[in-house]
């Protein structure tokens, strides 16, 4: 009985430990960071020649800094920029496409030819991250990719 009173002890203190770790966090990221510039990163989607692929496919980020995906598709077709467990790891503060801002949780972001976007987030949790096109067919064409987020 009292190995079980410590195990739920050590998972209650761990519990909160990563509470105070994320509102501190939270509170940095809408603090401070939010009046340094964004990190500027252009990603193609497409080219010009209607090739499936994002230029370019391998991208790199660090947590806590903030940074501004300039998505644009000059291609004749549409696609998808779709990261979802990359997504599941940062903070949103804004998608900017046209006159419309969204905010909130994002996990793709679809551009039709010729339209370009704004993606504004902060990178919370480090790893590797798959990066695709899901519009049937462009995966298996080689429209893919690697988002790496490091510390």
């Amino acid at each position: 009985m009292k190995t079980i009173k410590r195990i739920y002890i050590i998972v209650l203190l761990m519990l909160c430990l990563s509470f105070s770790y994320n509102s501190a966090l939270a509170a940095n990221v809408s603090g401070d960071l939010l009046k340094q510039p964004a990190i500027e990163v252009p990603i193609s989607l497409g080219n010009t020649a209607n090739e499936l692929k994002f230029e370019p496919n391998n991208l790199e980020f660090v947590t806590g800094k903030r940074y501004n995906l300039r998505l644009t598709n000059p291609s004749q077709l549409k696609h998808y920029f779709t990261a979802k467990d990359f997504a599941d790891g940062i903070w949103t503060q804004k998608v900017e496409a046209g006159k419309v801002e969204i905010k909130g949780a994002i996990h793709e972001v679809e551009l039709k030819p010729g339209a370009t976007a704004e993606w504004v987030f902060v990178p919370l949790k480090p790893g590797k991250y798959s990066l695709r096109c899901s519009v049937p067919g462009h995966t298996e064409a080689g429209m893919t990719g690697e988002i790496t987020v490091t510390n």
